[in-house]
């Protein structure tokens, strides 16, 4: 599979051919060599995110259930790889990373999904809240509202880009809350108020944990809770609920990004309910490369 040239008007053509005779080889080693396959193009790299994300579990599988044995998968974080996308983009060369949505970079840049045929990444998923055991004991108002708590993507966004623009995360945050009453009101429907009880959640450094967990945040600081966010890896943020260490959290993405863990601690938490519906998790790409499916990087 190679990747492809914009299609230029007549007019454009023009203009590209007086602007190459001018600046010589510039333009080729922004859209890189034409003849290069995909792999070949990006040095046969995936960038991804954390190591203990289960979108980079999900991704060791596709290139084994793909026999994708030239490529290799980096690790780094989810701002690092958003800056390497950001570089590549701007410059019109290919790139192949690890994404999901909801995310800002969906809004900010025109991307799309390589089609998954095997079906190793799963269709559309859901972002679930969970409880460590005892939860609705110890501290049943902040239960009722954690289990009401449900939103939307673009909700969702609205924080994210607000934050990606140079806002802090708590005041984006403050600022949706502010806007959203009328949603915020049916969280909280029908709970008394405590007297600085605390509460620790955690939470990954995905754009959308970090959006949700900060609104979460001020809701239950509104009801006059003392809140404490923990931000760690995936894998820590499962064992930091189940063993108590942490009282929830709004970012076990199920069934299958989180499977792994969800099935090792199972029995050591409770789930209280789905925040946000039809989530997605896969490799993603610029649209201007002319590649469709995962299948493509093998060519």
């Amino acid at each position: 599979m190679k990747l492809t040239k914009k299609v230029l008007g007549l007019g454009a053509v023009a203009l590209l051919a007086v602007g190459l005779a001018a600046c010589g080889s510039d333009k080729n080693e922004a859209d890189g060599d034409s003849t290069k396959t995909v792999g070949e193009s990006v040095d046969y790299k995936i960038t991804g995110i954390d190591p203990g994300a289960g979108i980079m579990e999900a991704t060791e599988k596709v290139l084994t259930e793909y026999d994708l044995t030239d490529w290799d998968l980096t690790t780094g974080s989810s701002a690092a790889m958003t800056a390497s996308l950001k570089k590549a983009y701007d410059k019109e060369q290919p790139i192949v990373v690890t994404g999901w949505t909801p995310h800002w970079k969906f809004a900010k840049y025109d991307l799309k999904y390589l089609e998954d045929p095997k079906g190793v990444y799963g269709g559309e998923e859901q972002i679930r809240t969970i409880g460590r055991i005892g939860l609705a004991e110890d501290l049943p108002e902040a239960h009722q509202i954690l289990s009401k708590f449900n939103w939307t993507e673009e909700d969702m966004g609205e924080i994210m880009v607000a934050i990606q623009e140079g806002e802090k995360e708590d005041a984006a945050a403050q600022k949706w809350v502010e806007a959203n009453e009328e949603k915020v009101a049916v969280w909280t429907e029908g709970v008394e108020k405590v007297d600085g009880d605390k509460i620790k959640l955690a939470y990954v450094a995905w754009d959308s944990e970090i959006a949700s967990h900060n609104v979460m945040k001020i809701v239950l600081e509104d009801m006059g809770y003392k809140v404490t966010l923990t931000q760690v890896e995936a894998g820590p943020l499962w064992t930091a609920v189940a063993d108590g260490s942490a009282d929830a959290s709004l970012a076990a993405w199920m069934p299958l990004t989180h499977k792994t863990y969800a099935d090792k601690f199972e029995g050591k938490f409770e789930e209280l309910g789905i925040n946000m519906e039809g989530v997605k998790v896969g490799l993603v790409v610029p649209q201007y490369m002319d590649i469709d499916s995962i299948e493509d990087l093998k060519k």
